[in-house]
């Protein structure tokens, strides 16, 4: 496996109407040689622990483990991690795992490991996974991928209101292509070559998230928190939506006024209303709560 550093597999009793009814409800992406369909409804699943956060960029990378595997059964309602693994990747995929290095909130590598894990369960030869987030256009893996993997850490942004999801694509294009209003073009990442129809799983860190900042590129860990969560979804758009009102009930709290980011992160919208690619009005997402409840946010 490199660090930098296709159609679904469907189980025999998950084909046919059944089958497809849940990858609608999931936002289950169509095979990597065709377009993205925006899905009716998008689940996403909220798993927090208490206990996972021992101080920022210091994580249990067991329970780390456990929440993402308590998270993918409650998003695909199957019996154990495994399945859930085998519906999205085939022992044929070559899966490039889409991380995210800024040096102050990392993906950590806890969570990186646990994805990793997942992947070879499904049957991927180690060879033909890669984990990377800059040089993912020189990456061997990543240019034959099959199938992407994508998650990093939820923060403020200078330039797109928040960096989530959406925004961690940019590296597999010249990033200042998309700096215009507020980097309101963001879902089109999702149509390139690269990357169509290809992501299996998205994962929005929001363990130690970044609720304000000063200007590119600052980081004050003041300003952030130990919610201890993670965000886990089909659907970009969608988990970007969710992790984006808990930023902003977070702001609420601490400024004690609503205090709108600048610039706001007015992408995700657009990314539904505008490019179809995924739900970022609450009314149609799932969101299934799980783990530690207290200060939400949601």
């Amino acid at each position: 496996m490199a660090k930098d550093n296709a159609a679904l597999t469907r189980r025999d009793f998950m084909k046919g109407v059944g089958g497809a009814f849940l990858g609608m409800a999931v936002g289950m992406p169509e095979p990597a040689c065709g377009r993205v369909t925006q899905p009716a409804t998008s689940r996403v699943v909220l798993i927090r622990n208490e206990h996972v956060v021992s101080g920022l960029n210091d994580y249990d990378g067991d329970l780390i483990q456990a929440m993402l595997d308590e998270a993918l059964v409650a998003l695909f309602g199957l019996e154990s991690p495994s399945d859930c693994w085998a519906q999205m990747i085939r022992p044929d995929d070559v899966v490039g795992i889409k991380s995210n290095v800024w040096r102050y909130l990392p993906t950590p590598p806890e969570l990186e490991q646990a994805i990793v894990r997942g992947v070879l369960g499904a049957g991927v030869s180690e060879e033909n996974v890669a984990i990377s987030d800059r040089g993912v256009l020189q990456s061997e893996v990543f240019r034959r991928s099959t199938a992407l993997i994508n998650t990093r850490p939820m923060r403020t942004h200078a330039w797109s209101g928040v960096g989530s999801l959406l925004k961690n694509y940019i590296t597999f294009d010249r990033p200042p292509d998309y700096h215009d209003d507020a980097c309101a073009s963001l879902a089109k990442l999702w149509e390139l070559p690269i990357t169509r129809g290809k992501t299996r799983l998205n994962v929005l860190v929001m363990l130690t998230p970044q609720f304000h900042n000063i200007g590119p590129h600052h980081f004050d860990p003041s300003y952030t928190w130990p919610y201890g969560g993670l965000i886990v979804s089909r659907d970009p758009v969608a988990a970007d939506a969710v992790g984006l009102r808990i930023i902003q009930q977070k702001r609420r709290l601490v400024f004690g006024e609503d205090r709108p980011l600048q610039p706001t992160a007015h992408h995700i919208a657009l990314a539904d209303t505008e490019y179809g690619l995924g739900n970022a009005a609450m009314d149609k997402i799932e969101l299934v709560r799980l783990g530690w409840t207290d200060d939400s946010l949601i």
